[in-house]
């Protein structure tokens, strides 16, 4: 029994001298027998969150050999700090919210104003959102349609010669082809319809925009107003023939719902706008699509003459007979113009006052104030094309310039000494090369311009110098 204790006491204090080798012997005068029965296995993580930090030694003594050291850290208070520095974040965040208004509908609108504002002051640019439309076309012509109004004219059946039923233009723009006049003139009184179309309400005590093609020569003129069963009765305040514009009243017991009249100076092309109008008694239709160009020119003849419209704008948003009159809004739900004419010959063509040339007006409309004409540069001459017999009868060298057909008198070119049978060649210099150019080159100066036309008569050429007058202010006289 004592044997077999002593070889296990042997046995066991073997061991431990294997692990535990004396605290003064080196570690490296362990025999390498002794170390190859040694296996090192470094502490796994643990699966705990908090982590423990300190020093991991190989020997029971807790000596700083083969020691495996962990990074000191206190997750918990690490975390603590940064949710303590986002709550600061967050709170800032909201309290510059809700003192600016930065996440509001307010505060987008008073962005949207201030871009406006700058935009009138400096650079133009359109606004792209606002408080009531939100930029949606449905909620434009929510909004919009109630002050958008139906125009409906009646003539007397006696009543001869009407521009309203003889005008071609204004019969194809209507949607009119004349044969219901015909049939039912008479010697009565009796009055009959002559054409529609469309405008607006633009202050609530009942004034209305429109075209003055819309209401010309009726005798009367009745607006349907949605929400209303009966029509009403309008007068008209003021037109202007040059201009296509005229204004309307009518007498209401509560005030109309109006729309507001933006600046067409801040439309770009390509923009996008929306149409509101009545074509083919098809009331109230909405279409929408882009301004296409700007400053564009047209002439359209009637029986009183030749309008030409200066500076419109061309959009392919859908308008047809009926819409004339009828506002163009921006994404803003604001007028921006007013639908007036259509090319009969394409499709994607049509033409809209802008409001530049509306507000200036406006005021002399509702009151009936007369309109200066725009300056019309002019000389007073007619011109042809010189053609090959006119070249060889006035020996001239070629057909360039422009033939002078007819002079009027008291004009700034008879004054200046041009005559009948003279070939203007050149404008300050600059060759003609056919009589359109010296037309493009009148209608390029001003009222008062002095230019310098170099002439053949009689086969010599000779320089007269020409005042550019205005011919709206001689046909005055």
């Amino acid at each position: 029994m004592d044997n077999y204790n002593r070889q296990d006491n042997d046995k066991l204090h073997q061991s431990e001298n294997q692990y535990n080798p004396p605290l003064d012997q080196d570690q490296d005068s362990i025999s390498s027998e002794n170390a190859e029965n040694v296996e090192v296995t470094k502490p796994k993580r643990s699966s705990s969150f908090f982590k423990y930090s300190g020093l991991v030694t190989l020997d029971s003594n807790q000596q700083e050999h083969e020691m495996y050291a962990a990074p000191k850290r206190n997750s918990l208070k690490s975390m603590f700090a940064a949710f303590l520095a986002g709550a600061v974040v967050v709170g800032s965040l909201m309290f510059a919210a809700d003192k600016y208004n930065l996440f509001t509908v307010n505060g987008t609108s008073q962005v949207a104003q201030s871009s406006s504002s700058s935009a009138g002051a400096g650079g133009a640019q359109t606004a792209s959102y606002n408080t009531i439309t939100n930029g949606s076309i449905a909620s434009i012509a929510k909004e919009a349609s109630p002050a958008v109004v139906k125009i409906e004219t009646k003539v007397k059946a006696s009543k001869q010669g009407n521009s309203m039923l003889e005008d071609p233009f204004l019969r194809q723009f209507f949607g009119y082809d004349g044969s219901q006049g015909q049939s039912q003139q008479n010697q009565s009184e009796e009055l009959q319809p002559s054409g529609s179309g469309s405008g607006f309400i633009f202050q609530s005590t009942g004034y209305i925009l429109t075209n003055e093609h819309v209401v010309d020569g009726a005798d009367e003129i009745n607006v349907y107003v949605q929400g209303h069963d009966e029509p009403y009765k309008a007068t008209l305040l003021g037109n202007s023939y040059d201009l296509d514009l005229a204004v309307l009243k009518i007498e209401g017991d509560q005030p109309f719902p109006t729309l507001p009249i933006g600046n067409s100076d801040d439309v770009q092309v390509g923009d996008w706008v929306v149409a509101i109008g009545n074509p083919y008694d098809f009331d109230y239709t909405v279409t929408s699509g882009v301004i296409s160009a700007k400053e564009r020119p047209i002439s359209i003849p009637d029986s009183k003459g030749t309008r030409n419209y200066k500076h419109l704008f061309q959009t392919d948003t859908a308008i047809n007979p009926g819409n004339s009159g009828g506002p163009l809004l921006n994404m803003n739900g604001e007028v921006i113009g007013i639908n007036t004419a259509v090319s009969a010959d394409a499709q994607g063509i049509g033409f809209a006052i802008p409001t530049s040339t509306i507000s200036s007006v406006l005021e002399n409309l509702k009151n009936n104030v007369s309109i200066p004409k725009e300056p019309s540069p002019y000389i007073g001459v007619g011109v042809q094309e010189v053609t090959e017999d006119l070249a060889k009868d006035l020996n001239l060298p070629n057909t360039k310039g422009a033939y002078v057909a007819d002079v009027q008198p008291k004009t700034p070119g008879f004054e200046a000494g041009l005559r009948p049978y003279d070939t203007i060649i050149a404008v300050n210099g600059t060759e003609l090369s056919k009589p359109e150019d010296l037309t493009k080159k009148i209608q390029a100066s001003k009222v008062g311009d002095k230019v310098k036309l170099t002439v053949i008569r009689d086969g010599k050429q000779q320089e007269f110098t020409v005042t550019v007058g205005d011919r709206n202010a001689t046909e005055k006289k």
